[in-house]
């Protein structure tokens, strides 16, 4: 079973260039994160945007959206920004055939203490339980993206009260 990741940016990859928190969005981090996990697991990486999740706009969602459906993958995971996950995850709902998550991280994956490494780790892992469909693994959970919301305050993904 082939899993393809998706790469489209977000804090998961952000690089910070000086003290005044200035960054951008840099290579995909999940190649070098999944490198040191040692996986076994048969898996590609299609990197696909560069982009902080604020700047996505619907252009970008049918590039994800098109990939997705002429990929040959039967399980994809999509690295993505926080912000605006669930409008994608919303976006891609309905393409028939693929169990779909994704995931992105508070913290970047260069960082010391991210969330990054434990949220891949799970995507990774729900998409090959998963039936088909869209999911959104963040925290420790998995969520069906239209009962999720991110709780900015709490910094988390949680579900709909």
């Amino acid at each position: 079973m082939q899993i393809e990741i998706m790469t489209t940016g977000g804090t998961i990859d952000k690089v910070y260039f000086d003290a005044k928190s200035s960054f951008e969005i840099g290579a995909p981090q999940i190649g070098e994160v999944l490198g040191d996990a040692n996986l076994t697991i048969d898996y590609q990486i299609t990197p696909l945007l560069r982009k902080d999740s604020l700047d996505l706009n619907d252009i970008d969602r049918e590039l994800i959206k098109k990939t997705v459906t002429e990929s040959s993958a039967e399980k994809i995971v999509i690295t993505h920004g926080t912000d605006t996950m669930i409008k994608t995850a919303e976006y891609l709902r309905g393409i028939a055939g693929k169990t779909i998550v994704l995931t992105g991280s508070m913290q970047p994956a260069r960082f010391r203490f991210t969330d990054a490494i434990y949220n891949i780790a799970s995507a990774i892992t729900a998409v090959q339980l998963l039936p088909e469909g869209v999911w959104i693994a963040m925290n420790g959970r998995v969520f069906d993206p239209a009962k999720s919301q991110k709780n900015v305050e709490m910094n988390r993904f949680e579900i709909k009260p």
